[in-house]
């Protein structure tokens, strides 16, 4: 796994006038008349931080026209999120551990990477904190990639844990290669296991079943061991991350894990998703299609990181709500 780089902020002279300084405090409220959000504005780009702003517009509707997987109300949300150095916090007292860390983005991958060398595969990119809630319930981030693409991100904690909205843009005349994007979510916390024991706190669902780590079949064999990687149907085998490659398909597109004490369950899910994947620094991944980009093309992509009490049924039926397009009949029971 590559380590998180750092994230960039322009450096800035000293202020000389008074009035510069009032509109540098980083506490500045921006009001809504233009000319008071134009001086906020002006303010975060002189001290080299993230607007404290309005909420963001609601993000564009899903593929059938819903507002899937973000009908959860940030007003009321028991979580709080933050962003520094790549990192996305969730914070919650129900939360095993205190929080959750994602690494976000881990990576932006090329097509071709089953069985390529890694650094081949990724394109490499710089993430922005563009716009955060100073209560912490919502953020914005923006990725420029080397290629030339750029993605949107508005993050938002919601009642049952957090969503994401993404934007994939490219400007270019050329086409773009950015296939799919890693979101790694590190478990150890809230787990209470490592390396070798968190398998068996982990899952996904396979003939309609939740069915725990190791599943059947376990791959050992690829270009990198160890882990384990789930190709869904319609994403070629050759598109995936470079571990060991189960020859189960997963029923839907949940991967997750209990808690400690098994009284909570950290779930999480991505419409369009290239893959399921256990990873080796005690994390699991739902990562995003993107499925390349053509000049001039934009693409919308959803996800969700779901924080719920240990009633598997009742988070069936959240995804449901949220990903209807991921939905098949199944059969057997779901309790754990």
């Amino acid at each position: 796994m590559l380590r998180p780089h750092a994230v960039r902020t322009p450096r800035i002279g000293p202020l000389t006038n008074r009035s510069a300084r009032r509109l540098a405090a980083p506490t500045a409220v921006v009001r809504t008349a233009a000319v008071c959000g134009f001086a906020a504005s002006l303010a975060a780009a002189l001290v080299g931080r993230p607007l404290l702003a309005q909420a963001p517009a609601e993000h564009a509707p899903s593929r059938n026209g819903s507002d899937s997987a973000g009908d959860g109300h940030a007003s009321t949300s028991p979580f709080t999120i933050s962003w520094k150095d790549n990192m996305l916090r969730i914070r919650g007292r129900q939360i095993p551990g205190g929080e959750l860390e994602v690494w976000y983005l881990e990576a932006y991958c090329r097509p071709g990477s089953t069985d390529r060398d890694w650094r081949e595969t990724v394109i490499g990119h710089e993430t922005k904190l563009m716009a955060a809630d100073p209560n912490g319930k919502w953020l914005k981030l923006r990725c420029h990639l080397k290629d030339g693409v750029v993605v949107d991100h508005v993050i938002r904690a919601v009642e049952d844990g957090v969503t994401f909205h993404v934007t994939a843009h490219n400007p270019t005349d050329r086409e773009s290669q950015a296939h799919w994007a890693q979101p790694c979510i590190r478990v150890a916390k809230f787990t209470g296991a490592d390396q070798q024991t968190y398998l068996k706190k982990s899952f996904i669902f396979v003939d309609g079943k939740l069915t725990r780590m190791p599943t059947p079949k376990w791959a050992t064999k690829a270009r990198y061991v160890p882990g384990q990687v789930w190709c869904p149907r319609g994403v070629p085998r050759t598109d995936v991350n470079p571990r060991p490659l189960s020859d189960l398909v997963p029923s839907n597109g949940l991967i997750g894990c209990f808690s400690k004490d098994e009284s909570m369950i950290m779930a999480t899910a991505w419409e369009p998703y290239q893959e399921l994947f256990q990873g080796v620094i005690v994390c699991l991944h739902s990562d995003f299609r993107i499925g390349g980009l053509k000049p001039g093309e934009t693409k919308h992509i959803r996800g969700k990181i779901y924080i719920v009490p240990n009633d598997v049924d009742a988070l069936l039926k959240r995804y449901a709500r949220d990903f209807p397009e991921h939905v098949r009949k199944t059969s057997g029971s779901s309790k754990q």
